[in-house]
């Protein structure tokens, strides 16, 4: 790492987080967990969440959610009630998080095909089975825009002008999938509408679309600027949806990073084609190892352990080295991943907790969170190189890398060692030069952070338990203790000779560490 070679300022893309599930937000868990990400970034972390129109009680499920905020009387007439979306906004704001809210489900009275409306699906069931009636266009535009200005304009009167203003707005999800099952043009007249009625409830709200699936999703993100420009739809920020494809091979997992970093480099490729829309920051809506959070299966065993962690520090740096390749404004990257309720703990699903025992990966966002002021020039010999791991991803021998930060006379740098196939493999014997540190010599302290099977790892802890399904109260008290972010030993000095100091970590397959230097006066 080079002190003397910053890249510009490292940009916390990891501060956003997401689900389909709103309702889990409030409920004992989901404030904890949400608590839990407040903590890293208080009121710079954002959440995205489905369902926020979607009819019915409250009543949470798999892949499922709703609020009632919109009902209408016998004679058409419209009931709007905001008391769930007001809780699920209060769960997050008062830990912290932001809304990133996100302008749907269609609620039953509007949805032109309103039955059957709430589906039943579980882990079994096929994926079709969920798009029922919420996901059809409204009736009545008018309706539609009208519900939509007196949501955003009660968020103003309720949380105040300020507030509102850094929130982020943005109409449905994957609108080019069966999410929406109107045509391209009707999305595009849901949307206008939709970013209409925010902007009348509040003229400077910050708004944006189209949360396509598959990167650019074919043409749909190319046409959506386009139809923006040409329809003079405000566009405040750019999103889209990249997930990874893991599989099965020789009776282990293979992760799919490559797909997922394609997704990516094709979206941004396409924005960067439009010459007025290159400068707009960009959140990447969700971006994750695969598409399915609450589906479950033997290629989805990664998600316990620290194949987990490791794909996630290797994945978010590489999304900041496409960001500039491309030259775009990569503000952020979501992790379309929470908490389930009533689940079985460790249960296989796409989490960053369960029963309120913090996953591994929740700690490479902590470590994440450390990070700040300027990103370092990091060279490793046992690096990947991105066109390569676009490619054909890290099949053969594993990326051994690192991000890396400087902040004053503070020096983080983030080391992973992962590989693809979650088979075991021999340490990493990482040899690491810290050059052009803004001290000619003398000490340094080093603080070291570390995942890996014996540090910031529930899951293992609860295996050697003889994994309990409900935990006794003082073996979730030792579980909730696991799952924080573990220092790796003491505190050590090194010396520092010539602005350089040397530092040598054994860096376990799928582990990440943090190292943290501080240069004393």
């Amino acid at each position: 790492m080079d002190a003397a070679k910053p890249l510009g300022v490292l940009k916390p893309i990891w501060r956003f987080f997401g689900a389909d599930e709103p309702n889990y937000t409030y409920m004992p868990d989901g404030a904890k967990l949400l608590g839990a990400l407040g903590e890293m970034k208080p009121k710079e972390v954002f959440f995205r969440t489905h369902n926020l129109l979607t009819t019915g009680d409250g009543t949470p499920a798999l892949k499922w959610g709703s609020t009632n905020a919109y009902t209408e009387d016998a004679e058409g007439r419209p009931i709007y009630d905001w008391t769930i979306v007001d809780m699920i906004f209060d769960a997050g704001l008062q830990r912290g998080v932001r809304p990133f809210v996100q302008i749907g489900f269609m609620p039953k009275a509007l949805s032109i095909k309103p039955e059957p409306y709430q589906h039943q699906w579980t882990p079994k069931g096929g994926y079709k089975e969920i798009f029922t009636g919420w996901a059809y266009p409204p009736k009545d535009y008018a309706k539609w825009e009208e519900l939509v200005f007196q949501w955003a304009k009660h968020c103003v009167e309720k949380y105040g002008k300020d507030e509102v203003l850094k929130w982020y707005w943005e109409t449905w999800n994957e609108a080019n999938i069966p999410y929406w099952r109107g045509t391209r043009e009707e999305f595009f007249k849901l949307h206008d509408h939709a970013i209409r009625a925010v902007r009348r409830a509040l003229p400077e709200a910050k708004v944006g679309g189209p949360d396509v699936a598959g990167g650019p999703g074919g043409t749909f993100l190319a046409e959506f600027l386009t139809h923006c420009q040409k329809a003079g739809t405000p566009v405040d920020f750019i999103s889209f949806h990249a997930k990874g494809k893991p599989e099965v091979v020789g009776g282990h997992v293979r992760m799919g990073i490559s797909h997922h970093l394609n997704d990516i480099d094709r979206a941004f490729k396409v924005i960067a084609g439009f010459p007025e829309f290159k400068d707009k920051p960009i959140v990447i809506g969700e971006s994750d190892p695969e598409g399915c959070a609450a589906c479950q299966g033997p290629q989805l065993g990664y998600r316990n352990g620290t194949m987990y962690s490791s794909y996630t520090a290797a994945s978010f740096a590489r999304k900041h080295d496409l960001a500039a390749r491309h030259g775009v404004n990569l503000e952020g990257a979501l992790t379309w991943a929470f908490t389930f309720v009533d689940q079985p703990i460790f249960g296989g699903f796409r989490q960053l907790a369960s029963g309120g025992i913090d996953h591994p990966v929740l700690n490479t966002f902590r470590m994440f969170s450390k990070m700040s002021g300027q990103r370092l020039d990091v060279q490793s010999s046992a690096a990947i190189a991105l066109d390569d791991m676009m490619k054909k991803g890290v099949r053969d021998k594993p990326d051994v890398s690192a991000l890396a930060s400087m902040d004053g006379g503070r020096l983080c740098v983030l080391a992973w060692h992962y590989h693809e196939d979650d088979v075991p493999g021999p340490d990493a014997a990482i040899d690491l030069t810290l050059a052009g540190l803004p001290k000619n010599s003398g000490k340094a302290r080093v603080e070291h952070y570390r995942i890996d099977a014996d540090h910031s790892n529930a899951y293992e802890v609860w295996k050697k338990l003889g994994s309990p399904p409900n935990p006794t109260p003082e073996q979730q008290t030792t579980l909730e203790k696991a799952g924080q972010l573990a220092v790796f030993g003491p505190a050590e000095e090194i010396a520092v000779k010539d602005s350089a100091a040397p530092i040598r970590v054994q860096l376990p397959r799928q582990a990440v560490s943090l190292l943290v230097v501080t240069m004393e006066p």
